[in-house]
């Protein structure tokens, strides 16, 4: 009797821990499918209007969120120009996809503001569709407050990706400069380019030395576009138009 009650009871540890795995076992699955059916595909909205966009986007689970609008001459007017993340890109429901919509080409004149009062500008690119990026203000010798004391891209520029003008206005003789924008040094000799950072205080950092690259040739009836000559700068660190201290340290590619 007692080997026999040994038995039954291997038997019932045995079905009950058969018992145990089986739950498990489905506690496993029930949650693999629970955490992967709350996971989609980014899809690729390049191209697509605003309204398709949203309209997929909501299907999946996602929020769509246009966070930036750009000139574009490759995408029309109203669809979509960039997109983050990336399609593809595996994430939870309710993920925000942020997306850039299409200005289409630039149409617009940049109006030269350099010289006029801070509200004056800001009417005058408001007039023409255009937009006030980033200010800065630095105290300027001879200028009134307010005053423009430059801009980027400058008047009458072509070919700009970002409706908003950055401005760099004359603050008051007592107060501290709040930052600079970073000018483009492209095209100006390696002395000069050094002068010009060292006459608002920007710190220059080391010159590089490189091979200009070759640029495209010019289209229809555009010109074609010569190489950087030797002893000109062809690219930098910041870029053009970004605020900048007199903490940041720029970098220029010098050609050889």
């Amino acid at each position: 009797m007692t080997g026999r009650r040994v038995m039954n009871f291997i038997h019932a540890a045995s079905l009950v821990m058969l018992l145990v795995t089986v739950a498990l076992l489905a506690a496993i699955t029930t949650m693999h499918f629970a955490i992967h059916g709350a996971e989609v595909q980014v899809p690729a909205l390049k191209g697509m209007t605003e309204a398709d966009a949203r309209s997929q986007t909501a299907g999946l689970g996602l929020v769509l969120d246009v966070d930036n609008r750009y000139y574009s001459s490759d995408v029309a007017a109203g669809h979509i120009v960039t997109q983050s993340p990336t399609a593809g890109t595996v994430v939870r429901r309710e993920w925000k996809v942020r997306v850039a919509e299409s200005l289409g080409p630039q149409t617009v004149d940049v109006p030269d503001t350099v010289g006029q009062d801070e509200r004056v500008a800001e009417l005058q690119l408001r007039r023409v569709g255009l937009g006030v990026g980033v200010t800065a203000h630095l105290p300027w010798p001879g200028a009134a407050e307010g005053t423009v004391l430059a801009q980027d891209p400058p008047g009458k520029s072509k070919g700009i990706a970002s409706p908003a003008i950055n401005l760099l206005v004359a603050a008051a003789d007592d107060a501290s400069a709040d930052g600079y924008l970073m000018p483009d040094l492209t095209g100006l000799t390696a002395a000069t380019a050094l002068a010009e950072l060292k006459g608002v205080g920007i710190k220059p950092g080391p010159v590089r030395l490189a091979e200009a690259p070759f640029l495209p040739v010019g289209s229809g009836d555009a010109a074609p576009r010569p190489p950087a000559r030797a002893g000109t700068v062809f690219a930098q660190t910041p870029v053009p138009g970004v605020r900048v201290d007199q903490d940041t340290v720029v970098t220029m590619t010098v050609a050889k």
